[in-house]
């Protein structure tokens, strides 16, 4: 039974209420923003710009929506529901590299929104483009950040699967999913209980052993809004590039909301 239990008690942030099953066709989706590095310039397919990172924030303040922190996002799937009309934004960044640092800080102290970062500990401190301890701890100060998991290296479990004996695998999945938190947890000094799965790879056995390990929930990078009809263990994430500007950020934030004006058309 103690198996169990951690997934019934995560499969409980998705679940509706008594009676909500009619509402859930017309609340909103929240989109969660996801980015990797920042920069002057484009540097691979998963740098955002600068400009364009302030593009995105500057559209999201002047067209009435409001950046929440997931934590809060996690609170409305698990409570009452996210509110009909509401316009929320999740901002994230996966790997702690650098340029969230050098680059992304001084926006997001700028338009005072709030951030969570999905951290390997294992890059933190040793490899030339992450972020170091110290870093990760100025930026806890600002009161902006948050601090989950990304496993302890980023390892590809797909590949891990099949050259690994299934008792070595499941030691590894184990490794990676507690060190990462513990480590974190020291260093930081906060509950880390969310998981980012590394290359988005997630099937239902890695679902039950992050249950298990401890987490109440775990993102994907699928292109959709969260809503409370998804997974906890498989929230979608829009994976962003320097592409996604303009006309193509906007309908980003519009999924939703074009969703469900569909639905709703299709009732009358």
């Amino acid at each position: 039974m103690k198996f169990i239990l951690p997934l019934l008690a995560c499969l409980l942030i998705v679940s509706l209420p008594a009676g909500a099953a009619s509402e859930s066709a017309s609340e909103p989706g929240v989109p969660i923003l996801l980015y990797h590095r920042f920069g002057p310039t484009v540097a691979d397919s998963m740098t955002v710009t600068t400009a364009v990172f302030e593009s995105h924030l500057k559209y999201l303040r002047e067209n009435g929506y409001t950046v929440i922190a997931l934590q809060e996002l996690m609170a409305l799937l698990s409570g009452p529901g996210i509110p009909p009309g509401a316009r929320y934004v999740v901002l994230v960044a996966d790997d702690a590299h650098r340029s969230v640092y050098t680059d992304a800080l001084p926006l997001i102290k700028k338009y005072k929104v709030p951030m969570t970062l999905f951290v390997y500990p294992s890059a933190v401190s040793n490899a030339s483009y992450a972020m170091t301890w110290d870093q990760l701890r100025e930026l806890k100060a600002t009161g902006l950040f948050d601090f989950q998991s990304h496993t302890y290296w980023h390892p590809n479990f797909k590949k891990e699967r099949e050259k690994l004996p299934p008792a070595e695998f499941e030691k590894l999945v184990h490794m990676q999913l507690t060190k990462s938190r513990e480590k974190l947890e020291k260093e930081l000094g906060q509950k880390v209980d969310l998981l980012a799965w590394p290359f988005g790879i997630y099937d239902p056995d890695l679902m039950d052993k992050a249950a298990v390990a401890g987490y109440v929930a775990a993102f994907t990078i699928e292109r959709r809004p969260v809503t409370r009809r998804d997974h906890a263990m498989a929230l979608p994430r829009y994976l962003l590039a320097d592409t996604d500007r303009g006309k193509i950020f906007e309908a980003i934030l519009n999924a939703h909301i074009t969703k469900r004006e569909n639905r709703n058309a299709k009732d009358n």
